[in-house]
């Protein structure tokens, strides 16, 4: 029996945060910050997080992470399933502005794509709440 692999979509969020790309960073990149917003708890091992919510986890392998800027990760699952997915955070700031703008990068099944941006929005509105910002 074949395994049809279904192709995920890419999204993208945007949102402006009252708050220093230093601060964000390590919110998006520590397991103690990403546990304030992201998960329960998150553990980490070499280059693999684990991410805890609710009694359920799920792991990633951290790709790339540019302090200040933003970091990468890919679901192991999807790793597993040969497919070129990941999820990403980004910092910038404004140069006009000055405003710090994050944004999130992430796949989701073509039915599951407003599910997942509505996921993400909840937890930068809890990362928004966790900062005062």
């Amino acid at each position: 029996m074949a395994t049809i692999v279904s192709e995920k979509v890419k999204f993208d969020l945007e949102f402006l945060l009252k708050t220093s790309p230093r601060v964000l960073d390590n919110m998006i990149g520590t397991p103690s910050g990403l546990s304030e917003w992201f998960a329960d708890n998150v553990n980490i091992k070499d280059d693999e997080y684990t991410f805890f919510w609710d009694g359920s986890m799920q792991s990633a392998r951290l790709i790339s992470r540019k302090p200040n800027a933003g970091i990468r990760f890919q679901w192991l699952e999807d790793e597993e399933e040969g497919l070129d997915t990941y999820f990403e955070i980004t910092i910038t700031v404004d140069p006009m502005t000055k405003a710090v703008i994050l944004t999130v990068t992430d796949f989701a099944e073509e039915d599951e794509v407003e599910e997942s941006r509505r996921l993400w929005e909840k937890q930068i509105s809890n990362l928004k709440r966790v900062l005062g910002a």
